[in-house]
C-alpha cells in the first residue's frame, strides 16, 4: 500500500530540487562547451561564394571530428581556418569551400566540354552556380594545371567566378601552389547540413560526380 504524501512530504523534495538545479545547469553547460569544442558547431555563410549551394545568412552544422580519424575527401564542403594572405579583413578567419583535390591529385582545367578534370577524369558539377557567369562559361574562371602537394588540399567555391579560393590565390600569387592550397590540419570540420533557413534544409552530401576519380597515379 502507497501513503497518500502530505504537504510535509512534498517540502523536502522541493528544496531537494532547487539544491539540484545549479549543478544540472553546470553540467548542462559544460556538456554544451564539450560538444561545441570537439563535435558539432554551427557557422553562418557571410559571402555568395558557394551559393547556390550555401546562400548568405543560412547556417550549417559542422562535424569537428571527422577529421580526426581521416583527411578530408574530394567534394566534402569543409570550413577552415584561412591563411592570412587569403583574408580581405582580419576578422575573415573561418572559411567554407569544397574540396577539389587532394593531396597528388592532377587538377586542370577544362575539358573540351567546359568541365574540370582530376586524374584525368572530368568531374561533372552541377551544383556550380552559373547565374553570374558568362554564357557557356567554364567551370572556372582561368585555367590551370596543377598538382596538389602533400598535406595539401585544393579548395573551391561553388560561385566560381566569385570566390576567394584556391585559384583566385593561384593567380594572384604568380601560380605558387603553397599560396594556393590549405593544410590539412588548417581544417575545423566538414559541413554535413544545412538546417537553416527550414525551408532550405539539405543534408550535404559528396555528388556523384566525384565516384569514378582515381586516386593519384591512377592506383
Amino acid at each position: 500500500m502507497i501513503d497518500e504524501e502530505t504537504p510535509n512530504q512534498s517540502k523536502p523534495r522541493s528544496g531537494s530540487f532547487l539544491r539540484e538545479m545549479p549543478i544540472l545547469l553546470g553540467v548542462a553547460i559544460v556538456v554544451a562547451v564539450l560538444v561545441r569544442a570537439f563535435l558539432l558547431q554551427t557557422f553562418f555563410i557571410p559571402s555568395g561564394s558557394m551559393e547556390q549551394t550555401l546562400d548568405i545568412n543560412n547556417r550549417v552544422l559542422v562535424n569537428k571530428l571527422v577529421y580526426d580519424f581521416r583527411d578530408p575527401r574530394r567534394g566534402e564542403i569543409v570550413v577552415f581556418n584561412s591563411p592570412e594572405s587569403w583574408r580581405t579583413s582580419p576578422d575573415e578567419k573561418d572559411f567554407i569551400k569544397r574540396v577539389i583535390g587532394v593531396a597528388g591529385d592532377h587538377v586542370v582545367c577544362c575539358d573540351s566540354q567546359q568541365r574540370l578534370t582530376i586524374n584525368g577524369v572530368a568531374v561533372n558539377e552541377p551544383y556550380l552556380d552559373q547565374v553570374d557567369a558568362p554564357d557557356g562559361a567554364a567551370a572556372a574562371p582561368e585555367p590551370f594545371d596543377i598538382v596538389v602537394p602533400k598535406d595539401r588540399l585544393w579548395v573551391m567555391g561553388d560561385n566560381r567566378y566569385h570566390s576567394a579560393d584556391s585559384l583566385d590565390q593561384y593567380v594572384h600569387s604568380q601560380k605558387d601552389i603553397q599560396a594556393a592550397t590549405i593544410a590539412v590540419s588548417s581544417v575545423v570540420g566538414r559541413a554535413f547540413v544545412l538546417f537553416w533557413p527550414f525551408n532550405r534544409f539539405d543534408w550535404l552530401t559528396v555528388p556523384s560526380g566525384f565516384d569514378k576519380v582515381p586516386t593519384p597515379g591512377g592506383g
